[in-house]
């Protein structure tokens, strides 16, 4: 295993090295990555020998969050291993990071499950497929973002009472999606790579005539709901009119107001601290959004528990008006701690050392990261840090609250639909790749055959397997008294 690393780490060193290497020897660097790490060994996974308590983990996260949220967040992940696979980033980020790998550099989601690719709307109001989540952004091998996206998919598919054949298949449609489209890639000119994007045309991959008619007709109806989950959606469902005033509605303890939330003068505190995070976030965005940013102005705030993973993570959703009471902005401003592949990743520093804000803004590393990989990203999307948070700097990034978001509802999905969103989103995490790395590299390495794709879907169901055996720890723990879960 040593060898394999030092090779990597010249690997590595060449990748994210200056000047432009010929195509020619793009991919004889990616061909090199098989002698240290061959295909087939990617379906290996074996914890290593002082692999942490999983609860371990997680209560490292819950130290620096909200305490009273935390028995939310172990709440949600009891509920399902899928759920619990949802906040176990952390978890898996630690046993990847002891495992051999490629050496060759992507910008990476870091927590790129299923769930985490979605319908959003660009700027231009086109319905676009890209991933959604970026909250553990960093560079690092890219096979990392693949072999979660792949464990995802098995664990849904077992959630569905899917035979492994059947989710044998799923998985290796979903690497065989990346790997097709990673060769695709490596063929197109740079500016080409870059506008690429999963808009309506490609979308119709997943309406094909290979699914069944029901399976058309969700896939169909999920874009036009997509449509339909807009900000004025949101705006009408999450507030209310009191005292002729509009107002965030309280949904405790998920949605709390900051005026039920503090008293008196904290509350007036942590307004201005608000109020003082969208006037300074604004600096970070181009100056026409900016302009567009001061034409509203903030009206009230609340704290939101979201998600999974991100539960007592400090997270504020702020209602701005415009020209009147039917003209809402919903931003919401959500605390960005170190990224879960931080420890494992130095070897990647200079690939976007400097973009990613390794020793900045975690906020401006989120941003970053995000606009490396989205093909098109929200134009209120930025970044501060904020002062007056129980007396801590704190970094956040800022984005819409919602603009035409389609989530997945994979305990509907029937195998053939799960194979072609499965398929989809290989694909569309492949285009995001190549935005950083070196898709001519990595398609030399993946090769024409479906070794990598095999390889994949047997290290998939190993790592299930850990998944539950962690879920189970949990649950465990929880008995014992030793953390606490409740339902919300």
């Amino acid at each position: 295993m040593a060898k394999a690393r030092a090779a990597a780490s010249e690997r590595t060193r060449l990748s994210a090295g200056g000047g432009h290497p010929t195509p020619d020897e793009r991919a004889e660097l990616g061909r090199a990555a098989r002698a240290a790490v061959p295909r087939s060994e990617h379906a290996v996974y074996e914890p290593d020998a002082k692999r942490p308590d999983p609860v371990d983990v997680l209560e490292a996260q819950s130290a620096t969050r909200v305490p009273e949220l935390v028995p939310i967040r172990y709440g949600r992940m009891l509920e399902s291993p899928f759920r619990f696979y949802r906040g176990a980033a952390a978890i898996m980020a630690a046993d990847l990071g002891t495992a051999p790998h490629t050496g060759i550099a992507a910008q990476l989601c870091g927590d790129a499950h299923l769930l985490n690719f979605r319908l959003l709307a660009s700027p231009e109001r086109h319905l676009i497929f890209d991933i959604n989540d970026f909250d553990e952004t960093l560079p690092g091998p890219w096979e990392w973002d693949v072999k979660r996206l792949a464990t995802s998919l098995v664990i849904a598919g077992r959630a569905n009472g899917f035979p492994r054949r059947t989710r044998r298949t799923i998985v290796r449609a979903a690497v065989a999606g990346y790997r097709e489209r990673t060769h695709e890639l490596a063929a197109m000119r740079t500016l080409d790579v870059w506008y690429a994007m999963d808009d309506a045309g490609r979308l119709d991959a997943i309406r094909s005539d290979r699914l069944g008619r029901a399976a058309r007709r969700r896939a169909s109806q999920a874009a036009s709901q997509a449509r339909r989950r807009t900000s004025m959606q949101a705006y009408r469902k999450l507030t209310v009119v009191d005292g002729g005033r509009r107002r965030i509605a309280p949904d405790p303890p998920l949605i709390v107001p900051i005026r039920d939330l503090l008293p008196g003068t904290a509350e007036a505190e942590l307004e201005q601290s608000l109020r003082r995070l969208v006037d300074t976030y604004a600096e970070s965005l181009t100056l026409d959004h900016r302009r567009l940013l001061r034409r509203f102005q903030i009206v009230d705030m609340a704290r939101k528990v979201v998600g999974v993973g991100s539960v007592g993570t400090r997270c504020w959703i702020i209602l701005l008006l415009g020209r009147d009471g039917d003209d809402p902005l919903l931003l919401q401003a959500k605390e960005a701690g170190e990224s879960v592949l931080a420890p494992f990743t130095t070897a990647f520093a200079g690939a976007g050392r400097e973009e990613n804000g390794r020793e900045e803004n975690q906020g401006r590393r989120v941003v970053a990261g995000q606009r490396l990989m989205q093909a098109a990203s929200d134009i209120f999307l930025g970044w501060e840090r904020a002062e007056g948070f129980d007396g801590r700097r704190r970094d956040f990034y800022v984005r819409q609250l919602r603009d035409w978001k389609g989530i997945a509802q994979p305990e509907s999905m029937s195998p053939a639909l799960m194979t072609a969103f499965g398929r989809l989103c290989g694909a569309s995490l492949a285009r995001a790749h190549a935005r950083s790395g070196d898709a001519i590299a990595v398609a030399a390495y993946l090769g024409r055959a479906d070794v990598f794709d095999r390889a994949c879907a047997e290290f998939a169901e190993a790592y299930a397997d850990q998944n539950e055996r962690d879920h189970r720890a949990l649950r465990t723990a929880v008995l014992e008294g030793r953390v606490i879960a409740e339902s919300a």
